[in-house]
């Protein structure tokens, strides 16, 4: 009995046991398993730490990719982001950056008066600027606003208004292709800015300082707003108009006085005529180039950006944001060698009013017979590029 007796005991704690042991060690066993399979895969990825460091910096990489990408997007959009980009083109401007021939770009500047004016789309300031790329250099070439052109019928200064009557934007096609045709050299990109954009622009710069050669008084200085102004009857319609004066030597203009200085053309004797207008308009522009170029200026963040929203607002070109920064790299690399001219009076004659020409106070080439060895316009075609290639 008591030999049955402990065996069953035996066999009772057995199945205790058993019991115990098959409820308890199921968790253990997946418990165990779990670490196990840990286990084994951190020895076979320890046996390939190489690979786990790529994949791991890739993954850093990929992240940190996108990462930038959308605080760049939200940075270029700053001010701070668009003075980090124009800085690193203005930095890293090359020659193949911006349109070119013979390794210089050449550049159509004209001035209109702007809506609410008489004839605002006439080009009364008209400057042909070529940039040498490879030595540094600047060259510009004033155009007489009255130069007839047969192709045309009109005055030059009339093709922009002629070619925006054609089509939206072909005032910029005429004229550039005008100016060639007088100059002989092809025209790369065009500004056209409007008196109230070119008062604005001066005013942003802080002002100028111009050197005036020669001292004159305007008596009919047209004045704004009072264009058809009857005068009270008077029979001169004095109202219309004021008397500007200009003493000779450097003086400093706000963006009002330099225009009054580039528009005037009723000053008595040699400073009246169209010649003597265009070299004041050249003396304008160096000064305008000073101004920019200048150290305190590109220091100033906010001058610039407040520059270039004043050329956005009032002007027209085909120049895009990228090719303008890369060109005032290669002006900033001439500024200390600029050359300013007027095609010659001598290549110019002024025939008779008559109706051939409208009747109108006009230039034609001095040399315009065909019968001649140089006929036509190719006479300013040989001085034009001779003054570029000094």
């Amino acid at each position: 009995m008591t030999s049955n007796s402990n065996t069953k005991n035996l066999s009772d704690n057995r199945v205790t046991e058993d019991k115990v042991e098959g409820s308890t060690p199921i968790k253990i066993k997946k418990a165990d398993r779990i670490k196990v399979l840990r286990s084994r895969l951190k020895r076979r990825i320890l046996k390939h730490t190489w690979v786990v460091r790529i994949a791991l910096l890739a993954g850093a990489l990929i992240v940190l990719y996108f990462f930038a990408r959308g605080v760049l997007a939200g940075f270029s959009q700053t001010e701070t982001g668009m003075l980090f980009s124009l800085g690193k083109t203005f930095i890293t401007a090359s020659e193949n950056d911006i349109d070119s021939i013979s390794g210089n770009t050449n550049v159509l500047i004209m001035g209109k008066s702007g809506e609410g004016r008489d004839s605002p789309d006439l080009t009364d300031t008209i400057i042909f600027v070529s940039v040498d790329l490879v030595e540094g250099k600047l060259n510009t070439i004033s155009v007489p606003r009255d130069i007839w052109m047969p192709s045309l019928r009109a005055k030059i200064n009339s093709a922009y208004y002629w070619g925006n009557q054609k089509e939206d934007g072909g005032g910029i096609i005429l004229a550039r292709s005008a100016v060639e045709e007088v100059v002989g050299q092809p025209i790369h990109y065009t500004v056209v800015f409007d008196f109230d954009g070119f008062v604005e622009i001066v005013d942003a710069l802080g002002g100028i300082e111009v050197d005036v050669e020669s001292a004159f008084v305007d008596e009919r200085y047209p004045i704004e707003g009072r264009e058809n102004d009857l005068c009270g009857g008077d029979p001169d319609f004095a109202c219309r108009y004021e008397t500007i004066r200009f003493t000779q030597g450097k003086q400093f203009m706000d963006g009002e006085r330099a225009l009054k200085f580039v528009r005037s053309r009723n000053a008595e004797g040699d400073e009246g005529t169209d010649f003597a207008r265009a070299r004041r308009q050249t003396r304008v522009l160096a000064s305008i180039k000073a101004k920019l170029l200048d150290r305190d200026l590109l220091m100033s963040p906010r001058r610039l950006i407040e520059i270039m929203e004043v050329l956005e607002r009032n002007s027209e070109t085909n120049i895009n944001s990228f090719e303008s920064v890369v060109l005032m790299r290669f002006l900033f690399n001439a500024r200390d060698n600029i050359s300013s001219h007027v095609i010659p009076e001598d290549m110019l004659i002024n025939p008779p009013i008559s109706p051939r020409y409208d009747n109108l106070y006009v230039f034609i080439p001095a040399r315009d017979d065909p019968e001649t060895p140089q006929h036509g316009w190719d006479e300013v075609h040989e001085w034009a590029k001779s003054v570029l290639e000094r």
